[in-house]
């Protein structure tokens, strides 16, 4: 059911890579509830992708952006304005990449090339972004960004290696850049704390099946799909959050807050 939360909005949608994505399920949410928007990712991504069966499924257009340019992102926000009809009211940060994990590198060996482009990909690609959008003054006053992170940024996740440290950065910046603008356009930044998903990137995480099951069996609601993210991404970019920003909000179904279920501890043989 569509409520029409979005009606007359304009966006950026970044990082839909095929349907398991939580930026797919975005954008077919955000279409749902009445918004426009244009979709975005990097090159080598598009080719990897399915990015244009969404395009038609949402009637949008496709700008492609390496994130980590300021040119290019230049390019997004002055080329989005004039497809859209004017400036933007909410964008979806869903960028994310670790060189050390797809090599399964040690977190304690980590190949700190490999680190940095990390950090610049999945961390100050959300930085440079904002700033090229307040330069550009490409947001409505009331604007929303939302940023997907995960618990990894706050407990430690081993299998996670750099890409928790980086996640605790990308949290960071929505906090700071979250304040300053705030204070200057009333443009509010959050991120999602999302539970583990089964989308391509999540389930490229070795031990991720097991994991999931694990997060699953604490979470009393269980673990929340992309689906449901999609849906929550909805109610940040829609009015009824006004005055929701610099906020690292868990949606994991209790698991953040749960020490132990009752079915975890049956699993280890405890009564």
């Amino acid at each position: 059911m569509a409520y029409n939360l979005l009606k007359g909005k304009r966006g950026i949608i970044t990082g839909a890579l095929d349907e398991h994505s939580i930026a797919w399920k975005v954008a077919e949410k955000a279409h749902e509830e009445g918004a426009t928007f244009v979709l975005t990712n990097a090159p080598i991504a598009m080719r990897m992708g399915e990015i244009k069966k969404l395009a038609e499924k949402t009637g949008s257009e496709i700008i492609g952006a390496d994130a980590t340019s300021i040119d290019e992102l230049e390019n997004l926000f002055s080329k989005s304005q004039e497809v859209l009809g004017g400036k933007i009211d909410f964008v979806l940060h869903s960028i994310g990449m670790s060189v050390n994990i797809r090599k399964n590198i040690p977190y304690t060996e980590s190949n700190y090339d490999y680190f940095q482009k990390g950090i610049d990909v999945s961390a100050l690609s959300f930085h440079k972004m904002m700033s090229v959008a307040k330069r550009l003054d490409a947001i409505n006053e009331w604007g929303s960004i939302v940023a997907l992170t995960y618990m990894a940024a706050q407990r430690v996740y081993p299998f996670y290696t750099d890409m928790a440290d980086i996640k605790a950065m990308l949290e960071s910046i929505a906090r700071s850049f979250g304040y300053h603008y705030g204070l200057a356009k009333k443009v509010r930044v959050n991120t999602i704390s999302q539970s583990p998903t089964k989308t391509t990137a999540g389930t490229g995480i070795k031990g991720f099946g097991d994991f999931y099951d694990y997060a699953n069996a604490i979470a009393p609601l269980g673990n929340a799909t992309a689906e449901d993210c999609a849906n929550y991404c909805i109610t940040l970019f829609s009015d009824l959050t006004r005055m929701v920003t610099m906020q690292n909000l868990y949606h994991d179904g209790g698991y953040s807050t749960t020490g132990v279920s009752m079915e975890v501890m049956s699993k280890l043989g405890v009564d």
